[in-house]
């Protein structure tokens, strides 16, 4: 069976990066296809120091390391959009909007997006005060004030792991009770560190460096006040960028998809790692862990292939 490529993977972040460096060390002919630049969202990062043996380098700096060592062993890496991903047989075909390609394996590392605000100075702010990760950037606000938006789980749960540092933790909520699980809520409301400011949302983030404060209006009185604050993190829901393949993946009911141990997903030969996966938690180190995986697993699925050739 000819194609272009052995493995073609859809995203450059820390697990597509990793794939391709244990897909091109396997002398399979390997391509990463990213839309932006490699490194995924970490580039975006100033900061970052829950990595193993690192204890503070800069996301750019950690995403060149990760891109420098893939083409080492001879890692492909092109900047296009992938389109749509469709099977013709054993053969992948993976549309992207300057080139089509076919390939024997796919490795999804299309990562997700937190769903924004939309507010003035979140964008502006974004790693100075402004976050989505709470294991990521928690332990920059020690005993500061921290506010959460939104609540749901992950909103009360990410809000309860900020206690560890913060010392305050005030969760803002457009209602008048939150949504999270019961047992959580029960968790949360026990919590001395925490507060809650109900019926309100977040009108603007304010600072000039880095937050310093949140505007806040109450849905019901339209009452306008301010907060204190050295950080805002955001928690109103993450968007996993798996819908791209002609078949459906199977996926849980927020989107991520869904893989066996393997990272194979429900159809044969395409894989997924990192945050569009459904996992616990989503770090730098589950990425790394998965693309490494999903590699070898596509290397023992081609071996298997060109067996029966």
């Amino acid at each position: 069976m000819k194609t272009d490529y052995d493995i073609i993977i859809v995203g450059g972040g820390p697990g597509g990066l990793t794939a391709g460096l244990y897909g091109a060390r396997a002398n399979l002919k390997t391509l990463c296809i990213e839309k932006y630049l490699p490194g995924g969202q970490i580039v975006n990062t100033d900061d970052v120091e829950d990595y193993p043996g690192f204890e503070h380098i800069s996301g750019p700096e950690l995403s060149k390391k990760f891109e420098d060592h893939a083409r080492k062993f001879g890692l492909e890496i092109i900047s296009d959009l992938v389109e749509e991903i469709y099977t013709e047989g054993d053969v992948k075909v993976v549309k992207a909007s300057e080139r089509t390609l076919t390939t024997k394996a796919v490795i999804l590392s299309t990562g997700g997006s937190p769903n924004k605000l939309g507010v003035p100075g979140e964008e502006e702010l974004a790693g100075r005060g402004v976050s989505y990760c709470a294991i990521c950037d928690g332990a920059f606000f020690k005993n500061q004030v921290i506010v959460v938006v939104g609540g749901g789980d992950a909103a009360v749960e990410e809000a309860m792991f900020l206690t560890r540092y913060a010392s305050r933790v005030i969760i803002i909520h457009r209602r008048d009770q939150l949504r999270a699980q019961k047992i959580i809520q029960q968790r949360a409301f026990k919590n001395e560190k925490m507060e809650f400011i109900w019926d309100s949302v977040v009108e603007s983030i304010e600072g000039t460096e880095k937050v310093s404060h949140v505007k806040v209006k109450n849905v019901k009185t339209g009452e306008v006040s301010q907060i204190e604050c050295a950080a805002v993190f955001v928690f109103v829901g993450f968007v996993p960028n798996s819908r791209i393949t002609r078949e459906p993946l199977k996926t849980d009911e927020k989107g991520h998809i869904i893989t066996d141990d393997k990272m194979e997903t429900s159809i044969p030969g395409i894989y997924a790692c990192g945050d569009v996966r459904h996992q616990l938690v989503r770090q730098i180190t589950n990425a790394v862990g998965d693309g490494t995986t999903a590699a070898m697993a596509a290397y023992k699925y081609i071996e298997e292939l060109e067996d029966k050739q």
